[in-house]
């Protein structure tokens, strides 16, 4: 591996990508100290320790809103655009047909996700605003008076922050390494593992439980890989086709079934849906109504993240949401229909509807492993700490599903830059 990474450093177009990557991602956290103004930082700190949901958040803004910058939401608003016009494909016919029309059908497709990146990112701008406001970590905030132009200027500024890191992703995307804003979330996550390990050690009166601690995630991480990789190859065979002297087709390849073709997305559905109830109840904890009162605390308690009932939905709603995303995506794909169309068929079985419907069988066999992979993965963070008594860790399951994601997506274009230059890769 190291051969390998010196060979990219000695070719100047590789060299030139991975200096372009860095260069952009020591941008992105010169801009995730850039402060809103208005900010108590020791009432948002305790609002952090006490709040979820905004944990989930700060996940994705790479430490920003921790701080309160003008980067504050991270690329979480395009994410959440880019999930909704993917839900959004299979049912509007208008979408259905860009999406056939090739590199300029994804295109429009790319546009229209981010134009609905701009008033999302404004919304929760908004929606964050109100939530400090409420609990005294920000001031001047309110839609009328002398509070007007301070808001929309505070709106405005993590808005364009959004827009700011989702163009610098792209721009990775383009001339860089790896996908832009996956890189961008892998940068904010990995920026805090020195203060997460330096937490973890400063708690060394438990050397076993930080020991089995650090065991249990290197299996976690082995394992992610493992089923990040794996995959059912269905065998595939083209028509031997003849026009005039030459020969057509008639080779045989396979299609690649991955086991884990949702990656980290049902754990952001499930972690967001299982942390909203209990979060709504806290705000109604400390009113006035006796009864109103007793009811959220019931509520809270019972979405508490140390509960059994909490781990038990996340597990539950981590695995549906695998099934429903993967078979979305799946039939944005319609495989069957373009092995039809360019004369491929799979052995034994007819084409068209019957290939169709073997493929989905295959599909739901292998995500039965995928889905439980994710569901255990998402419970095994909350269960180590609770064995181990570890609590200054505090890295989840979404964050290594995406560090993880992010390197071998990065290994596998350098191994193909390389190979490209007849260079040996990674993989021997």
């Amino acid at each position: 591996m190291r051969q390998a990474v010196a060979s990219a450093l000695r070719l100047p177009d590789l060299r030139q990508k991975l200096l372009f990557t860095f260069a952009m991602l020591v941008v992105f956290r010169f801009i995730a100290h850039v402060p809103v103004p208005g900010v108590d930082p020791a009432a948002l700190r305790q609002l952090f320790q006490s709040n979820a949901l905004l944990g989930m958040f700060d996940l994705f803004s790479g430490g920003a809103m921790r701080n309160f910058s003008i980067a504050a939401m991270g690329v979480y608003p395009y994410i959440t655009a880019s999930i909704i016009m993917q839900l959004l494909t299979p049912i509007i016919p208008q979408l259905q047909s860009l999406q056939k029309e090739g590199e300029a059908g994804r295109n429009r497709l790319n546009m229209y996700t981010h134009w609905l990146t701009v008033p999302l990112a404004a919304l929760q701008g908004y929606g964050q605003l109100l939530i400090l406001s409420s609990q005294g970590a920000i001031s001047g905030f309110g839609l009328s008076g002398d509070t007007l132009l301070p808001t929309v200027a505070m709106v405005a500024s993590l808005t364009a922050g959004t827009i700011l890191l989702v163009w610098i992703g792209e721009l990775i995307t383009e001339n860089g390494i790896g996908n832009g804003v996956s890189i961008i979330i892998f940068g904010g996550i990995v920026a805090n593992l020195p203060q997460m390990f330096g937490q973890g050690f400063l708690s060394l009166n438990n050397i076993i439980g930080v020991v089995v601690f650090g065991v249990l995630g290197i299996a976690t991480v082995y394992a992610i890989v493992i089923f990040n990789e794996a995959q059912r190859r269905i065998p595939v065979q083209y028509a031997r086709r003849v026009r005039g002297n030459k020969i057509y087709g008639g080779q045989s390849t396979h299609i690649p079934l991955r086991v884990n073709s949702a990656g980290m997305i049902p754990l952001i559905f499930a972690m967001s849906i299982v942390i909203f109830p209990g979060v709504v109840a806290s705000w109604f904890m400390y009113g006035d109504q006796g009864w109103v009162s007793d009811a959220a605390r019931t509520v809270y308690s019972l979405f508490d993240a140390s509960g059994p009932l909490y781990w038990i939905l996340y597990f539950a709603l981590a695995v549906g949401f695998t099934f429903f995303y993967t078979l979305v995506i799946f039939e944005q794909q319609r495989l069957a229909e373009n092995l039809q169309k360019y004369g491929g068929f799979v052995p034994g079985i007819r084409p068209g509807r019957p290939t169709a419907e073997y493929l989905n069988k295959v599909l739901l066999r292998i995500t039965w492993a995928g889905a439980l992979f994710l569901g255990l993965v998402a419970i095994l963070p909350y269960f180590a700490r609770t064995v181990t008594n570890v609590q200054a860790l505090q890295l989840s399951s979404t964050g290594l599903l995406i560090v993880v994601g992010v390197v071998l997506d990065m290994m596998r274009q350098l191994e193909a830059q390389l190979l490209m230059r007849h260079y040996e890769g990674f993989i021997k």
